[in-house]
């Protein structure tokens, strides 16, 4: 009789380890196996089959409390509990049948157990199914988020072939503090990768502000130092509408670039790591300012105004932006990701594969999930050929995790 109802479960378990999709909207970031469906049934079969072959006056029945808690584990069905549950009682009166126990207080005991068991493992599964929707939903706005507010970078951009690589560092979040730009202007090729401080929506908001006004100022302000300027006002005057707490210590570290047709570079940095040139032939340098200027919102606006660094760049030149959540992940050791000794070795192809490389590289380095947004941006200089005109917005790729 054990092995006649063990095959008869074992059976089930096979008709019922479908897909296991739940709502349409849901996609859970880890879920079981198919083939853990059967392990409630699996679990009935081997107390039914110990209960058959013990020879003690031991009742192993109370162990079937165990398999409807088990079916609200590996299965996100808010019925299967039940079904598991109804099957484990009918089990529990076939044992105690076979055992001649139907009016022993374990049974009674067992069959009372296993429907309170079912019930709070139903109510537990269709918890976690809706917070499982919550959090598809929460996902959903935050991509609608990124995509207004980090827009895709195209291949080519003028004279420049460009990459863009984010990760934000909450594990279900897909946009942080971390922000970039890329635009086509009349005044040359016009890039941005800035940090806010700080995290959550007013660092949201602060990044929507700065990428807003840059967007605006890169075209209308041939002046790279000027549109430093721009920011800083708009900067200040987002702050101080949008009444952030702790508005006095908000700041932004962003270093903006300039690319003419030419390949006559300019760069402006208000307080954020050095971008690193990586020169056609391997060498890479370090673009440090010989004079140090602090991020925007910590002098007034009117007091902004940041020297140009102006650099050359030959055909096949790369520079590399970053934020600090690249340099500042650490190992299990402690040490800082050393990026500029790095970069060589993953230098090799375009834009969108040096980056996929060195995120990988960052990630082996670290060992875990990065404590910190990270985002890199890398422009080559790349110009059309002659007689041939680029448009500005072609082959639209976008290097993201």
């Amino acid at each position: 009789m054990g092995k006649l109802i063990a095959t008869w479960t074992s059976s089930a378990a096979g008709r019922l380890a479908g897909p296991d999709r739940g709502p349409a909207t849901v996609r859970p970031t880890g879920t079981w196996p198919r083939t853990a469906l059967a392990l409630p049934f699996i679990g009935m079969a081997l107390v039914i089959g110990l209960d058959y072959l013990s020879t003690l006056e031991v009742t192993v029945e109370p162990a079937l409390t165990a398999v409807p808690a088990l079916a609200a584990i590996v299965s996100r069905r808010v019925w299967y509990p039940i079904l598991t549950g109804l099957m484990a009682e009918a089990a529990a009166f076939v044992m105690a049948a076979y055992n001649n126990v139907l009016g022993e207080s374990v049974h009674s005991a067992t069959v009372f157990a296993i429907a309170l068991v079912t019930a709070i493992s139903w109510v537990s599964a269709t918890l976690r199914v809706r917070q499982e929707q919550a959090l598809a939903d929460a996902q959903l706005v935050a991509e609608i988020a990124r995509r207004v507010l980090l827009r895709s970078v195209p291949d080519r951009v003028g004279s420049v072939r460009a990459a863009v690589h984010y990760a934000a560092a909450a594990a279900h979040a897909r946009i942080g503090g971390d922000l970039y730009e890329v635009v086509n202007t009349r005044h040359g090729v016009r890039a941005v990768v800035g940090d806010v401080r700080g995290k959550g929506l007013n660092a949201v908001e602060t990044a929507a502000a700065v990428l807003g006004a840059f967007r605006e100022a890169a075209h209308q302000e041939p002046a790279l130092d000027r549109v430093a300027g721009w920011l800083a006002v708009s900067l200040d005057r987002a702050l101080h509408e949008n009444d952030h707490p702790g508005v006095e210590e908000e700041f932004v570290t962003l270093v903006l670039i300039g690319v003419g047709p030419d390949g006559a570079a300019e760069i402006v940095n208000c307080g954020h790591p050095a971008p690193l040139l990586l020169t056609a032939d391997g060498t890479v340098r370090a673009l440090e300012l010989a004079e140090t200027v602090p991020p925007l919102g910590v002098l007034d606006p009117e007091l902004v105004a940041p020297p140009v660094q102006r650099v050359p760049f030959a055909p096949g030149d790369r520079v590399l932006l970053y934020t600090d959540g690249v340099i500042e992940a650490r190992d299990r050791a402690g040490r800082f990701y050393p990026l500029a000794e790095r970069l060589p070795g993953c230098a090799e192809g375009g834009p969108v594969d040096v980056l996929r490389r060195l995120h990988e590289d960052v990630v082996r380095h670290v060992g875990r999930q990065l404590g910190d947004d990270a985002a890199m941006l890398l422009l080559q200089y790349e110009p059309a050929p002659a007689g041939g005109q680029q448009l500005p917005h072609q082959n639209v790729h976008l290097a993201r995790q």
